[in-house]
């Protein structure tokens, strides 16, 4: 990995092994990843409840920017799906603009990489996975619609012991759940959940676009960043857009 072209910034939720793993796997030539953990008030384990995490995140979320924003990324990426959530549509508006004019990095999130992704493929109707509670669920497509989205389905992920240990298999058949004929493209929320082996198999079998919130933010901050390069083999966004 070099970083010749552009270094990307990751904040990663405390307890989180995936998103460096597919980070680095989507990371084209000549642009490094680099990463920092959100800082917890106190210990998390992999089962707290995501809302009481992503609050607990956000407490200290200005110290973990800093730590970040010294290896002077060329853009920063919160890495939880989960915080956006919690934050709401004009939360995280208020929280983008401010880090961004603070640190004079690009600020971006997940979900927000995931509301650009739609628009760029042009799906206003989206159906939707998910590893979470029903309560964060809720929340979930509740933000989502407040982006003018209609989502015509939600599917939970049941006997969820670990999102870090779930299977592809697991994953693939939970959007085969979650699609239905009205939807223009399906989402997989969640950056803990490993998705990017199953975006392509399911775009073949299903015939939409598939993204998740990996794939979405690595397109994303490559988008802001002006990097054109094309990642193949994990949907047509990174493909093609």
């Amino acid at each position: 990995m070099s970083d010749w072209r552009a270094r990307i910034g990751f904040l990663v939720p405390s307890v989180t092994p995936t998103v460096e793993i597919e980070m680095v796997e989507l990371a084209p030539k000549g642009v490094s990843v680099h990463f920092s953990r959100m800082k917890s008030s106190r210990t998390m384990g992999a089962f707290e409840p995501f809302e009481v995490r992503a609050r607990s995140h956000l407490e200290h979320l200005d110290e973990t920017v800093e730590l970040l924003a010294g290896v002077k990324p060329d853009v920063i990426v919160l890495a939880h799906t989960a915080t956006s959530y919690v934050l709401g549509k004009e939360g995280e508006e208020k929280l983008t603009r401010e880090i961004t004019q603070r640190t004079g990095i690009p600020f971006i999130s997940a979900l927000g990489s995931v509301i650009q992704a739609l628009g760029a493929l042009g799906a206003r109707k989206v159906a939707v996975g998910t590893p979470y509670e029903e309560d964060l669920t809720v929340m979930g497509k509740r933000t989502v619609e407040s982006y003018g989205l209609e989502v015509v389905n939600v599917q939970r992920l049941l006997d969820v012991k670990s999102i870090f240990e779930e299977t592809p298999k697991r994953v693939y058949g939970l959007m085969r759940k979650a699609d239905r004929p009205e939807a223009q493209a399906l989402f997989i929320s969640g950056v803990g959940l490993p998705t990017l082996e199953v975006l392509q198999a399911l775009e073949d079998d299903i015939g939409k676009p598939v993204i998740s919130s990996a794939s979405a933010m690595m397109w994303n901050a490559l988008r802001v960043i002006g990097v054109g390069a094309k990642v193949t083999g994990y949907g047509r966004l990174l493909r093609e857009h």
